[in-house]
């Protein structure tokens, strides 16, 4: 019984509709062709590439054929045209490859497209890791700028807030307790104002503070002593409480206020020592304040610690300090406390 000629025109396995390769400009190249034709007694097979759809009679493409029988399934041919040398013109053309037998024909094309140098590579991954860099410093710097702040004043930044006149650092602000109150917040808070705080601004980080109590003689008024010591301090600290906003206490914030508008080597730095509720008998002044100058928030649970970040953030707040000891000042040092950041 005799095998029946095939029905089915040529059938491309590669190249298969359109397809983009990659050539390096000056490199030889291989166009490969691959196609399955189907049983024929007498078989006029034919293969070619062509550039824009034009026989390639007298191109500069080498093509050579090899064929793999398949017994009564046909015949499986590999047609190769090759390049010596990509040129502009190459990449600019279509490679049609070109397949028929006595039933029809098929076509494929390949573009070329220009390979992208080993440079072009080393820019790119060059300018990610840049990118990833600068994103990581970015990152750090942003989670760590206080510390960064500080470390740059202790270290690199003269400190000029002796020359200024002024006699202290910071003037310490709180609601002062009557003999009638027994409020044991009134008690913590006191505290907090007279013992915590100067510990670890005087003992720890070399400031100076003014408390009126402590450091103000009486026999003066008192509003014109508490102007005087706010116009002598470079920080004024208020600590605030229900009862502070809703005590006379109140109207140091408010001197504080227009001595830092008079001076603007004053700064105001709020502590926000316990939940408080804005009277509504607040003078403008010092709700604008409220809602404006850095607050500092008190956790009490947790923020009494030396290395907790509300010292770092009451730190950052007060005046410029350079180091007491020549050897914390070195580069050395310098790069120690950057890496335990």
């Amino acid at each position: 019984i005799a095998a029946k000629n095939t029905i089915h025109p040529p059938n491309l396995l590669y190249p298969n509709g359109v397809v983009i390769l990659e050539a390096e400009l000056g490199k030889p190249l291989e166009l490969e062709c691959r196609v399955q034709f189907g049983f024929e007694t007498v078989s006029p097979m034919r293969v070619t590439w062509k550039r824009n759809n034009e026989e390639n009679i007298n191109e500069e493409l080498n093509q050579e054929t090899s064929v793999h029988p398949k017994g009564l399934k046909g015949h499986t041919l590999l047609h190769v045209a090759t390049l010596k040398e990509v040129t502009e013109k190459d990449l600019r053309s279509n490679f049609t490859c070109f397949a028929e037998n006595s039933v029809g024909n098929a076509t494929a094309v390949i573009q070329l497209k220009r390979k992208q140098g080993v440079l072009f590579l080393y820019v790119l991954c060059s300018a990610i890791s840049a990118l990833f860099a600068f994103v990581l410093c970015t990152a750090f710097i942003y989670q760590h700028w206080i510390e960064i702040v500080l470390m740059y004043r202790s270290y690199l930044v003269h400190n000029k807030s002796t020359e200024d006149g002024k006699a202290f650092d910071g003037f310490v602000s709180y609601a002062k307790q009557n003999s009638s109150e027994s409020d044991s917040a009134l008690i913590s808070e006191e505290k907090f104002a007279l013992e915590l705080l100067p510990d670890m601004l005087e003992n720890k980080y070399g400031y100076k503070l003014c408390i009126l109590e402590r450091d103000i003689l009486p026999g003066g008024a008192y509003t014109d002593e508490v102007v005087t010591a706010i116009k002598q301090s470079r920080r004024v600290i208020i600590i605030l409480s229900p009862a502070y906003v809703s005590g006379p206490s109140i109207f140091e914030l408010q001197a504080a206020v227009n001595c830092a508008l008079e001076d603007k080597r004053i700064k105001v730095v709020l502590i926000k020592f316990q939940d408080f509720q804005e009277p509504e008998t607040l003078p403008p002044v010092v709700k604008k304040a409220l809602r404006i100058l850095p607050i500092v928030t008190w956790k009490s649970s947790i923020s009494a610690a030396p290395h907790k970040k509300f010292w770092k953030h009451m730190h950052y707040h007060m005046p410029m300090k350079t180091c007491k000891r020549l050897g914390n000042c070195s580069l050395k040092g310098l790069s120690q406390r950057l890496f335990r950041l």
